[in-house]
């Protein structure tokens, strides 16, 4: 067990950001894409995990974070997240994105770049990636938004080995 007290940020967001592979790999475990979020508060408390949940319903907005923000959002108090970090494998698409920024969540920290994921996938239909980085979402609205990545990107784009099959 790691004792985040003792981690640098740099390092804490390292090691929050691999936790967000992990639940990835659960979430292509259970049959659906690489895709894995947490909320973490500011003292290193992991508040929430959510995982990609487009199987079984066919479902293109149960992504991870917005399935995270949702939770969030109607869960913990709003103090509790403009202070609070959501580590996501994947850059959140303009629909995720939108819906941590209504949620109220005051910072990102991301793996793989929508650009890169966007190569990675190609024109798949389960997943037609927007050409639209989470900053520009952010960047529109009323209240700032605190984004980290990509980061760890070559282990984050891993995940998505042998998946998309272009």
């Amino acid at each position: 067990m790691v004792d985040i007290s003792t981690l640098s940020p740099a390092e804490r967001d390292a090691h929050f950001l691999r936790r967000s592979f992990e639940i990835a790999r659960r979430a292509m475990s259970h049959g659906n894409h690489p895709f894995g979020a947490l909320l973490v508060d500011a003292d290193g408390n992991v508040l929430i995990e959510a995982e990609n949940g487009y199987m079984p319903a066919h479902d293109g907005t149960a992504h991870a974070e917005r399935l995270l923000a949702t939770q969030a959002c109607t869960t913990i108090p709003a103090d509790v997240l403009r202070a609070a970090t959501l580590y996501s494998s994947a850059e959140p698409c303009a629909m995720c994105a939108g819906a941590m920024y209504w949620a109220g969540i005051g910072r990102l920290v991301y793996g793989l770049s929508e650009h890169r994921l966007r190569d990675i996938t190609g024109n798949h239909p389960e997943n037609p990636t927007l050409n639209l980085p989470c900053r520009d979402v952010f960047g529109s609205g009323q209240r700032s938004t605190e984004v980290v990545g990509p980061l760890l990107e070559d282990e984050a784009a891993a995940l998505h080995d042998g998946v998309w099959g272009k």
